[in-house]
């Protein structure tokens, strides 16, 4: 894929989640590699006068995570789309014709320690965060076949990231146990499913670490610094306009939105 098929690509993107309308088909060739999927990724982020709050991470299932050498992708989360929730569930705009989904994931808020090596394990990885909390991740594209067409073309547009709501604070002293914490997400008010981060790869900060070592390869460490959704703990959910969202983490609260176009 030559520089100009990856600038009109990333600026169709830009283009389009700007103005805030939907792409019915994939602008240009896709992306074949990872490596392609980043550089349209990263030029997106050339073009964009925002700036980024932090990081989602999602899983790359086998056996397409053999075929493209990474287990994992990421994408930019724009400052301005991260939201408290405090009171009344969070309103998150979505592309009403692209793709829609919600997300229960714990979102963890990385520093980066002076003189510090990229981690290699949880212990060390805590010395990389601030703060955890849990929360719900919008996902969202204007283009509705992000998903199905694969890894690649999710990476392509900004990882199919379209805002975070954080919820209350996940104390310190259950980060080590933080695999045994139930996840519910319920879509209004019917659960739509159950899980820990037990069956996340290596879990939560094992998200954090891929990030980081993503981040060092592509030049983009001083743009680690902000919130990690560190993936879907019971699945993603595909959303429409006007339904309500919860994630429940047990012993840890709820965390709410609406799904709004």
């Amino acid at each position: 894929m030559d520089g100009h098929a990856i600038e009109r690509i990333a600026q169709a993107f830009v283009t389009a989640r700007t103005e805030g309308k939907a792409l019915p088909d994939y602008p240009g060739e896709r992306p074949r590699t990872l490596a392609e999927a980043y550089e349209v990724q990263d030029h997106a982020l050339r073009l964009w006068d925002r700036p980024v709050g932090g990081w989602k991470v999602g899983k790359i299932p086998p056996p397409v995570d053999g075929e493209l050498g990474a287990n994992r992708l990421i994408g930019p989360i724009m400052a301005d789309t991260i939201y408290e929730q405090v009171g009344s569930p969070i309103a998150m705009p979505v592309f009403e014709k692209g793709f829609a989904a919600a997300e229960a994931e714990f979102a963890i808020r990385i520093r980066v320690p002076q003189g510090a090596k990229l981690p290699t394990n949880d212990a060390e990885t805590y010395d990389w965060v601030e703060e955890i909390r849990i929360a719900i991740e919008i996902a969202s594209s204007p283009y509705p076949g992000i998903n199905a067409d694969g890894p690649c073309v999710t990476v392509s547009d900004h990882g199919n990231n379209a805002g975070l709501v954080l919820g209350p604070v996940l104390p310190r002293e259950r980060w080590d146990r933080i695999n045994d914490i139930a996840v519910e997400t319920i879509i209004d008010g019917a659960s739509v499913g159950k899980a820990t981060t037990a069956s996340m790869l290596d879990g939560p900060f094992g998200a954090v670490r891929f990030l980081l070592a993503n981040l060092d390869q592509r030049g983009l460490m001083a743009q680690a610094p902000g919130w990690v959704s560190s993936g879907a703990v019971t699945g993603v959910h595909d959303v429409t306009v006007g339904q309500s969202v919860e994630a429940r983490f047990e012993g840890a609260g709820s965390v709410s939105a609406l799904i709004t176009a």
